[in-house]
């Protein structure tokens, strides 16, 4: 990625340096070259590199969806209080600037996927416009699952004259995001230009041609609680046009640390007071243990004794899933009611003396989730299939609903291999299989278990947002709220996060149409697909 990104930095240099002895081009904006001296393969992976943090870290996910939905827990112990924000739902210092980073990133993303495309459209780059076209999708998408109305169709037109660009509805903004979707799809062309500098799938448009079917897959199944009709339309296109079919389509976003590329959940749970604080919530660590799932050793891990262990992440825990104990959420370490101590499986403090970890000895994330070379994993052939297997069970898609089901544990035993941890072994992943099929005495039953296992697999990829969104579609698993006192979500998970407050000051009229549309600005306040539970 390194190479990439600084050939884009240099050639954008380069640019601005070469202009001085040709006269014809000194009324030129050095900063803006055009195609005939600037190649726009060199923007994709900075985009994709963008597309990554708004994954990840300290931008909001982290901070966030980690919590929200359960995955993860913490006492906001030290110097770490931001993390009331995802346990407790209560504001910290810094919670304003959480909140606007997914917008941020994604439009930032999504302006330089378009600027690509329109470089490539000079030269004729039919595939590099339509790459740029999946892609761009995908991340505004994503943006919109956060926020609900969006700027689309007026959206990333500021050298047209549209400064304040009107909201679309998420309604609008779904179907011509699925539809521009389809058209890129359409374009691709292994006749035309080759696509360079791609950091995920290295110039394969046949991967390509995957992932954009299986982001409309994702999106299509969005729509079952408020549009089924058009779910299932979407969901044959998506199946009809091929979508992932094996672990090597993953969708991974490489980082590199030592060039300043680094996994940004890496960054933050690197932090010491990241280390000590972000435990496994007991919601996942039960689940996991329920069903002697294999990647509880590979994935959580309970410190040696002690407060100094407890902050060192570069120490190794004991994996042994029989001591792995999940901590439960919206508890602290004050003293008071909700003091972690007072719940009634604590398992007490560990260490002795003034080395006393009193958060005890809960299951922490290994050190697979420090390593800041670890990929980000955007999409997976496990979520893919898994979520056909919820497609065939509501009958969106032919197929069978277990054999589905059963091909994508097998590919989240698979992936999980790519963190560059442990892997599941094949033998571990067939007993499992055996002794998990899927549930099919109902309905519900089966759309429980398989919505579950997405929420744990997409967890475990860190891909936090994404087992939110699946939570707020599907209501699986079940969560209970946390009510903690002065919460901002009235006691409830939160559904969205409320819109960035410079908007207000630099689009407040469209921005006010959306509020107004939506029905309010707050952290419970339902999207338009949003109807799970």
């Amino acid at each position: 990625m390194k190479k990439y990104i600084n050939l884009f930095m240099l050639c954008s240099f380069l640019v601005i340096t070469s202009c001085d002895d040709r006269f014809e081009e000194l009324n030129t904006d050095p900063n803006r070259p055009g195609a005939d001296i600037f190649d726009p393969n060199l923007i994709l992976p900075v985009a994709t590199y963008g597309y990554g943090n708004m994954l990840t870290g300290y931008s909001g996910p982290i901070l966030f969806q980690s919590m929200w939905i359960q995955a993860l827990a913490s006492t906001s112990t030290g110097g770490a209080n931001y993390y009331s924000n995802a346990d407790k739902y209560v504001i910290s210092g810094s919670t304003n600037s959480y909140i606007q980073g997914v917008w941020n990133n994604g439009y930032t993303v999504a302006s330089r996927l378009n600027q690509m495309q329109s470089l490539a459209e000079l030269n004729e780059l039919t595939n590099l416009m339509a790459v740029g076209e999946i892609f761009k999708v995908s991340a505004l998408s994503f943006v919109s699952d956060v926020y609900g109305d969006v700027p689309y169709s007026e959206g990333l037109q500021a050298e047209e004259g549209i400064t304040q660009p009107e909201f679309d509805s998420q309604s609008q903004a779904y179907m011509a995001m699925l539809t521009d979707l389809e058209a890129a799809l359409n374009s691709l062309n292994p006749a035309a230009d080759p696509i360079r500098n791609d950091v995920i799938y290295d110039g394969d448009l046949s991967k390509w041609r995957k992932f954009g079917y299986s982001v409309m897959l994702k999106m299509a199944l969005r729509l079952v609680n408020v549009d089924p009709a058009a779910a299932e339309t979407w969901v044959q296109k998506a199946v009809a046009g091929g979508v992932f079919d094996s672990t090597d389509d993953d969708a991974l976003i490489p980082s590199d640390q030592a060039n300043g590329y680094a996994n940004q959940n890496a960054n933050a749970l690197n932090v010491v007071d990241d280390v000590y604080e972000v435990r496994w919530s007991d919601n996942m660590i039960d689940f996991l243990k329920s069903t002697n799932d294999p990647r509880l050793p590979i994935v959580a891990e309970v410190p040696p004794a002690g407060l100094a262990a407890n902050r060192d992440g570069v120490i190794a825990g004991n994996t042994d899933p029989d001591v792995q104990i999940g901590l439960p959420n919206g508890y602290d370490l004050t003293g008071g009611q909700f003091d972690i101590s007072n719940h009634p499986d604590f398992p007490g403090p560990t260490g002795s003396g003034g080395d006393v970890a009193l958060i005890g000895a809960y299951s922490r994330p290994t050190g697979i989730y420090r390593d800041r070379d670890a990929p980000i994993f955007a999409l997976t052939y496990a979520e893919v299939q898994l979520l056909l297997a919820d497609a065939a069970v509501r009958g969106f898609a032919s197929g069978s609903a277990s054999d589905l089901y059963s091909n994508g544990v097998e590919g989240a035993f698979i992936t999980l291999g790519k963190f560059g941890g442990g892997s599941v072994s094949p033998a571990d992943a067939t007993n499992y299989l055996e002794s998990n099929s899927l549930d099919q005495s109902t309905t519900e039953a089966a759309l429980e278990m398989i919505n579950e296992q997405i929420w744990a697999t997409t967890s475990i990829f860190a891909n936090y947002v994404e087992a939110w969104n699946n939570w707020k579609r599907t209501g699986y698993p079940e969560l209970t709220p946390v009510n903690f006192p002065g919460n901002f979500s009235s006691g409830q998970i939160p559904r969205r996060q409320p819109y960035p407050a410079g908007e207000s000051s630099v689009n407040q009229e469209s921005l006010n149409s959306a509020i107004s549309r939506m029905g309010g600005d707050d952290w419970i306040t339902r999207t338009w697909w949003d109807g799970g539970n």
